[in-house]
């Protein structure tokens, strides 16, 4: 790994859900593993004016509950506050934090800004990033949704390319820092058993599925404003699907890695409307912050057609949803069932599943001839769990992904071209909603989505 030079990280949004649950946990996994510079310091930006000590205070009750226990004594010293806000009239008292951080480091120091905020704040914080001189040489990380419509998406990138060149712009997807989401690279490409097969010619089908038996409770007036398609769809399952196929790369480079993902992603067929099912769970209405007539989705089940060569045909099945009968993170291709002198074969076989939660695993679903006298046959299967390979030291995604804001590798960052793709894609279903299902809690959301994956089905969910 290269030498780090001295930075300052700004946290926006510090108080937030997200930083105590995400974020301030990457930053002490990096810390614990001594893959931050040798001198930093972290200021956490909010509107509430806050003490050092108090914010200490904040990031020790993150850790407890979503980190690894207690930080360390090195990460609670080099944490900084700085109050009032940060606004395009009114900088609040970050510009003096900032400087005072960057003569504790010399004077030179790097800034990365980490803007974990709700979409809606992106605009006025890049304004005022450019307006107090936060922006030059800074890098900035934005999360996800990058926009919240196709315009929306349009205009806050022509704002930030109007701050920033695009080599300091790192858009998150936390799905791509996913160490099973990057396996997908070097399963195909390394491995011919598989690279062989990766096609039309022997898919039938591939799904990404990401059911969650979360509740939103505890987000509710964030989700509400957001739902299912945009929190998850336009973001995380068309960034899999894309790494699933996208062409060979010249090199496992970030140029390259962007370029091919950009290029299968332009070839995204929109979504047409019968493709599409939307939920939501019974209850919803329910939670605080949610209106009694709302028609946010929870549960979006999409079919997505891919025109390439490799991929013309086969249908991309991608579901999600919340409160849903089981958690899962997986990708799994669904083989044509082969030719030849075996008859009937039983169903669940012959299927190429990698799980993308934790490390990552790799499952294979076969049919095998059951012992005994006869010629009986069963689905068998055999798992690889990649936390057990030799020498293996995972990090979680966000972590991954920080570690790569510091290098200024984007290879895993998403693109303003690849993003602009991805909302022509829904567009249409965002222009023509189909009607939100009612689903259960605890089940496998609205029976419609059901009908999309014949005739093979779901794989996950098969035996619920």
């Amino acid at each position: 790994m290269p030498d780090l030079p001295p930075t300052v990280f700004v946290l926006f949004g510090a108080t937030g859900d997200l930083a105590a649950r995400m974020v301030l946990p990457a930053f002490d996994v990096l810390d614990r593993r001594g893959l931050l510079p040798p001198d930093w310091r972290l200021v956490g930006s909010g509107r509430g004016d806050r003490s050092d000590d108090d914010f200490r205070d904040l990031v020790r009750d993150a850790l407890a509950e979503h980190g690894d226990g207690a930080p360390t004594d090195g990460l609670l010293e080099r944490l900084r506050f700085a109050g009032g806000g940060h606004t395009p009239s009114d900088p609040g008292q970050l510009l003096e934090v900032v400087d005072r951080a960057r003569d504790e480091l010399g004077g030179d120091a790097q800034l990365v800004h980490y803007l974990a905020v709700p979409p809606g704040a992106f605009e006025d914080l890049t304004r005022a990033l450019d307006r107090h001189g936060l922006a030059k040489g800074a890098r900035v990380v934005y999360e996800k949704p990058y926009g919240t419509s196709p315009e929306g998406f349009r205009e806050l990138d022509e704002l930030v390319h109007s701050v920033f060149d695009e080599d300091q712009v790192f858009r998150i997807d936390h799905f791509l820092g996913k160490e099973g989401t990057q396996d997908l690279h070097v399963l195909r490409f390394a491995n011919g058993l598989f690279s062989s097969v990766w096609s039309r010619e022997h898919v039938a089908q591939v799904q990404v599925d990401v059911p969650e038996t979360l509740d939103v409770a505890d987000r509710a007036e964030f989700y509400d404003a957001t739902g299912a398609t945009l929190d998850m769809l336009v973001t995380h399952l068309f960034q899999v699907a894309a790494e699933v196929a996208m062409e060979p790369p010249v090199s496992l480079a970030p140029d390259d890695l962007q370029e091919a993902r950009e290029a299968v992603l332009a070839a995204f067929r929109p979504l047409a409307r019968e493709d599409v099912v939307l939920g939501q769970f019974t209850g919803y209405r329910d939670l605080d912050d949610v209106a009694d007539d709302s028609t946010t989705d929870t549960f979006v089940a999409a079919r997505l057609w891919i025109d390439t060569d490799r991929w013309r045909g086969v249908p991309f099945l991608l579901r999600t949803g919340k409160r849903m009968a089981d958690s899962e993170q997986r990708v799994t291709l669904v083989m044509r069932r082969p030719e030849g002198p075996v008859g009937t074969l039983p169903g669940g076989g012959n299927t190429v599943s990698l799980s993308l939660s934790g490390a990552g695993a790799l499952d294979l679903g076969l049919v095998a001839k059951r012992p005994g006298p006869g010629l009986e046959l069963a689905v068998a299967g055999t798992s690889l769990d990649l936390a057990a390979v030799p020498g293996g030291d995972p990090l979680p995604p966000y972590a991954s992904l920080l570690l790569d804001v510091l290098t200024g590798d984007r290879s895993l960052f998403t693109t303003s071209a690849g993003l602009e793709h991805a909302w022509r894609a829904v567009r249409p279903v965002l222009e023509d909603r189909p009607e939100v299902r009612p689903y259960e809690p605890g089940s496998w959301g609205p029976e419609e989505a059901t009908a999309l994956a014949d005739p093979c089905g779901w794989v996950v969910g098969q035996g619920g």
